[in-house]
């Protein structure tokens, strides 16, 4: 079972990429700032939004409403970092 989502847990925030590919899809590292509408499935995960302080070599952004994606790492999605 994965961990709870709470304020100020450390997660990885998908970036989008530019269209033209010049910059690539990258994971980067988010502060949780607010958990939208926790519901535990019947299995016991996540589901609902979190606002994220998303962190970047070029600053830093505010997201809202921002989805799990467990599997495929889709941009504008975040995810708990790997363990390495």
């Amino acid at each position: 079972m994965e961990p709870k989502p709470s304020v100020g847990r450390i997660v990885h925030y998908v970036s989008y990429g530019t269209p033209g590919g010049e910059y690539t899809s990258q994971c980067r590292a988010a502060i949780i700032t607010e958990v939208d509408e926790y519901q535990p499935s019947d299995d016991g995960q996540f589901v609902g939004h979190l606002n994220l302080c998303v962190l970047s070599p070029d600053g830093m952004f505010f997201n809202k409403g921002v989805l799990q994606d467990k599997d495929e790492h889709r941009g504008g999605t975040w995810h708990w970092p790997e363990r390495v």
